[in-house]
């Protein structure tokens, strides 16, 4: 089978290597990948909100089955377009990947199906959303309606941050036209948990829970960045939760997505958080996370094509989907100064890893045979363990085989999660 995988990053360079498990697949494509994907997977430069060049592309590579891995692309129809040519993928058409692709949607689509989330209110005027913040509790939440790249969502202090937060998004357009409409919503407490799941709109599925570290410093201080490591299982995620959050949360938000007549097919992340009230929806995304991919599908022991196969043709319910009882952890290795400016450029070595070690290249390209950095997160090193504790220790013993310049990393990734299984 010759597969094509849109997009570029390291959870592109997850889903290739676990696909490259399976025996039928022949050829791997990636749209744009990366000079670390490069290794796995032919890269061609077709950027992944290209859709025309895709799917040309399509055309041209006799491709039999394509995944649609970020969110850009999947809200611009890229699947709806590689449909129409009957090459099936892996991911929601534009009319279901709207309940990333804007807050507001699913904001209103929780509140008309009673799943729990923060209540909130929406403005498409500036000076209402000011008056409003005037009269709120803080810390309050402001989230930008569109894609903003995963730095869309403000958690303001005071009236001043938050006045600040809304001409930055509504006057400044800072995040474009997806800055016209904002939400202000209500501050959740609790510990965060993110659940993918995979869903053919009939089955749901979930995967193994995970914690995100999205702050650049250690102690979660300093900016939010794409995500700076994660771990797998997250051990606040009990089955207990599980249960609920399936029962109050998952089968409602596929039922109600069926009775918009916006069928949800591929993955469906669910952005968690356990509050004192139960848990609660912060956000949904229409694909895979990044890097919660990265520990997620080390763990999966069932062939992930089968699985993506058994979405797109709506029957995932005969489809086994099994994952190991042990844990990964993944630190991601970033340039110096991300989020903000950094020097790119450096070569990456790595040295030899052992079975249980994965390196997934996030930001790189390939230069004279030598693989350079070339973003704000490089990659990512991954390790899987019977526990969590040897999952950490050996991924940051990992990370001392690699090399780079600049190199920088957070050093107390899975920290929260020990300290709560003590």
């Amino acid at each position: 089978m010759n597969i094509l995988v849109v997009g570029g990053g390291g959870r592109e360079h997850a889903i290739i290597k676990k696909l490259k498990e399976n025996k039928r697949v022949s050829r791997i494509f990636a749209l744009p990948g990366n000079g670390g994907i490069a290794a796995d997977a032919e890269c061609y430069p077709i950027k992944a909100t290209d859709i025309d060049g895709i799917v040309s592309f399509a055309k041209e590579h006799s491709i039999d089955f394509a995944v649609v891995a970020p969110d850009d692309p999947l809200v611009l129809g890229c699947v709806d377009r590689l449909e129409a040519l009957g090459i099936p993928c892996f991911g929601p058409r534009a009319n279901a990947a709207i309940i990333e692709g804007s807050k507001v949607f699913s904001k209103n689509l929780m509140k008309k199906y009673g799943i729990p989330t923060a209540d909130s209110e929406t403005f498409d005027n500036y000076e209402a959303a000011v008056k409003y913040l005037r009269g709120v509790d803080y810390p309050t939440v402001i989230k930008a309606d569109g894609l903003a790249l995963g730095k869309g969502v403000i958690i303001a202090q005071s009236f001043d941050e938050a006045e600040a937060a809304v001409k930055e998004i509504m006057c400044d357009k800072v995040f474009g036209a997806s800055g016209s409409r904002i939400l202000v919503e209500e501050f959740l407490t609790g510990p965060e948990v993110s659940v993918l799941s995979f869903t053919d709109s009939k089955t749901v599925v979930p995967m193994v829970s995970s914690m995100d570290h999205k702050r650049a410093g250690d102690g979660d201080t300093g900016l939010n960045t794409g995500g700076m490591g994660t771990i797998a299982p997250n051990p606040y995620y009990t089955a207990e939760v599980s249960e609920e959050c399936m029962e109050r949360i998952f089968l409602p938000t596929i039922k109600a997505m069926n009775a918009e007549g916006r069928a949800f097919k591929g993955c469906l992340y669910f952005g968690l958080m356990l509050t004192p009230k139960g848990p609660k929806v912060i956000e949904y995304n229409c694909r895979f996370g990044d890097p919660e991919t990265q520990v997620v599908l080390p763990l999966l022991e069932s062939d992930l094509l089968d699985i993506m196969i058994a979405v797109s043709e709506e029957r995932l319910s005969e489809c086994e989907v099994r994952f190991s009882d042990g844990a990964a952890c993944c630190v991601v290795m970033a340039s110096e100064g991300y989020p903000k400016a950094y020097k790119t450029g450096y070569e990456i070595k790595v040295g030899d890893l052992a079975e249980n070690e994965k390196v997934y290249i996030a930001g790189a390209k390939l230069e004279d045979g030598k693989v350079l950095t070339a973003g704000g997160r490089v990659l990512g090193a991954v390790a899987t363990a019977p526990c969590l504790e040897c999952a950490v220790k050996q991924a940051y013993g990992l990370v001392e085989k690699i090399s780079f310049e600049n190199a920088y990393y957070r050093r107390d990734i899975g920290k929260r999660a020990l300290d709560c299984k003590k």
